[in-house]
């Protein structure tokens, strides 16, 4: 290599070897913080899903006789990936949390937290595996919906992510719910409140966003977005976060294909949502909209 091409590459070196501030990933004392893994991540998820549902996933068997040895063992795992993870996440968000006692202390605590509510977890996705068998004439048993619909997928990692906001833990929650949005094309923000016996009926294209709120027995269809219209700007133009600026879904409505519902609106219960519409002001309860009929001009 000429000298003139040599020094293009050195000089490129030193440029990318200046890291700006908010990009680099070290402890104030120069150290590398702990990245989360997405490895550890999928095996956590899968871990949550073989404890849940067991024999549809891993190897977990259902015979009276070992259940409990096995699902000890797989709790014992999970346990100690997540004090990993969420140890990672908690440094990751303030790096001077790196190489605290009580850091590992506040992980540790947190991931038995989360453990304890496994059971109201399975309780959760029993109800919404219920709503989909109920609500589609095409599904022929429980088992079909627990191994092979994408929506449980979705709404799975995604009501593991929202313990895990509840419990305070950063980042974590984000990268499981975009594991499940990267596999079934369902984004679900992991900050959303989603009541119980919630249903997503095919699926592709669902955007739910962080502030939005849903109630009880509310089934949605492909393509459905409960996004944000606008939100408000600082002094500098940035915009201020945490404002909620989703809509609210009530309790008992279905929102048909494709139908867009911006703001900090509410869809009044016991509604129903045509295909195709865009909604971005209050519903009243007990509504139904659709679109107008199309008009012939031949």
């Amino acid at each position: 290599m000429d000298i003139d091409n040599q020094k293009t590459i050195t000089d490129t070196i030193a440029q990318l070897s200046d890291i700006p501030q908010g990009i680099g990933n070290t402890a104030p004392d120069g150290t590398a913080l702990p990245m989360p893994s997405t490895d550890n991540l999928k095996e956590i998820v899968d871990l949550c899903r073989e404890i849940i549902f067991p024999g549809y996933f891993g190897q977990t068997p259902t015979s009276p006789e070992s259940i409990k040895y096995h699902i000890g063992i797989n709790v014992e795992s999970l346990t100690r990936l997540l004090k990993q993870e969420i140890y990672s996440g908690l440094c990751f968000s303030d790096p001077e949390k790196h190489n605290n006692v009580a850091t590992l202390r506040k992980a540790e605590s947190t991931a038995v937290q989360f453990v304890a509510y496994l059971p109201e977890l399975r309780r959760l996705l029993q109800g919404d595996v219920q709503a989909l068998y109920n609500g589609d004439p095409a599904s022929t048993s429980f088992s079909e919906i627990i191994f092979a619909y994408p929506a449980i997928k979705a709404i799975s990692n995604y009501r593991i992510a929202h313990r895990l906001v509840e419990l305070g833990v950063p980042l974590i929650p984000r990268v499981i719910t975009e594991m499940a949005h990267s596999e079934t094309g369902i984004d679900i923000h992991p900050g959303a409140q989603i009541g119980e016996n919630f249903a997503i009926d095919h699926g592709t294209g669902v955007v739910i966003g962080a502030t939005c709120i849903i109630g009880n027995n509310v089934k949605l269809y492909q393509g459905v977005t409960l996004g944000a219209k606008s939100f408000p700007l600082n002094d500098n133009g940035n915009p201020i976060k945490g404002v909620p600026r989703h809509p609210i879904i009530e309790d008992n409505v279905v929102i048909y294909a494709q139908a867009t519902i911006l703001g900090r609106i509410t869809i009044g219960k016991n509604s129903t949502i045509g295909g195709n519409v865009w909604i971005t002001e209050n519903i009243p309860q007990n509504s139904k909209i659709v679109q107008k009929g199309a008009k012939n001009y031949i």
